[in-house]
């Protein structure tokens, strides 16, 4: 029963994570968390922009994922440096699991052109994992060995990615964690020394891209893109149209690739305040079920400096 009690536990976080075996956390509004996902981004806003998101998926399950983000990033004046924090907390299973990523970012950024800027980036960081069998829902008629729970088991962490952009589009390549780790340690033989695990993160890779089209001197228009790949999964596809009317109100639809539709609303509330909202459905047998009512999210973004002769890309992106 031992066994069974820690499958339960890792089917429940494999299914939860993300679609099609995704194990990175996951963002409707990845555009505006950029950061999370590939580190060159830091500091390319040209000037201290501080952004929180939280996401609340499958509203009505019990013990759902709750991912909570935070990332601030600056360029460093007179240099080609950008650097950047960033803090991401997974909950699942109402206590059970808790794992908390805290991350440090370094940008590098080349001028290619008038417009055009290529920049490197670096992440430095790990994660402490935090389980505590002792929350998981036990019935009458099944007797559950005991379990060891985890409490702050580090992991580190290090990340690469590649940022291009100019005035009207931008693309990226990143891989936000490079190492594998294995969880939950399922045996070890001391004949052979060797070890074995019934979970494992894979490394991720992402592909993102936009364009912005100025319709008329009061709407823009732009496409995005996020393709992620992970050994053992299927290829997943974020696809996104939002519209920007007097730089004030954005609103937008989106499609997650045989997974889920989603719709976005964004609000400028002052020169260096924004919110949005995002609210996904999901398309697969899991969207039809009653105890899923589909998933929220809300970020908020401040940045402390509106001098846009110092801005080195469009604030759509």
């Amino acid at each position: 029963m031992k066994n069974s009690k820690l499958l339960f536990f890792v089917l429940i976080i494999t299914a939860a994570q993300s679609i099609f075996g995704q194990q990175d956390p996951q963002y409707t509004q990845y555009m505006y968390n950029t950061m999370s996902i590939n580190p060159a981004y830091a500091g390319s806003r040209g000037m201290l922009s501080a952004t929180a998101l939280y996401r609340n998926q499958w509203l009505g399950l019990d013990g759902a994922p709750e991912t909570q983000t935070l990332n601030v990033h600056s360029p460093i004046r007179r240099s080609n440096l950008g650097v950047g924090l960033s803090i991401i907390n997974d909950q699942l299973g109402d206590g059970v699991s808790q794992e908390t990523f805290f991350d440090a970012d370094i940008s590098y950024t080349i001028q290619t052109s008038y417009q055009g800027r290529l920049s490197f980036g670096l992440k430095l960081g790990g994660s402490l994992l935090n389980v505590d069998f002792t929350k998981l829902n036990q019935y009458d008629d099944v007797e559950l060995t005991g379990q060891n729970n985890i409490d702050n088991k580090f992991s580190p962490n290090i990340g690469a990615g590649i940022y291009y952009h100019a005035d009207k589009y931008y693309v990226g390549l990143s891989v936000p964690n490079m190492l594998t780790t294995q969880y939950f340690d399922e045996s070890n033989n001391s004949n052979n020394g060797s070890t074995s695990y019934i979970a494992q993160s894979n490394v991720h890779y992402y592909l993102m891209g936009g364009y912005v089209f100025d319709l008329d001197y009061r709407w823009k228009f732009k496409p995005a893109m996020l393709t992620k790949f992970v050994s053992g999964a299927p290829l997943q596809v974020d696809l996104s149209a939002n519209f920007l009317y007097d730089e004030t109100v954005t609103f937008g639809v989106g499609y997650r690739w045989g997974a889920a539709v989603t719709g976005m609303l964004g609000f400028q509330l002052t020169e260096g305040l924004a919110v949005g909202l995002a609210y996904d459905r999901e398309v697969t047998a899991l969207g039809g079920t009653q105890f899923n009512s589909g998933t929220v999210e809300v970020f908020l973004r401040y940045e402390f400096s509106r001098n846009y002769k110092r801005v080195t890309s469009p604030r759509f992106f």
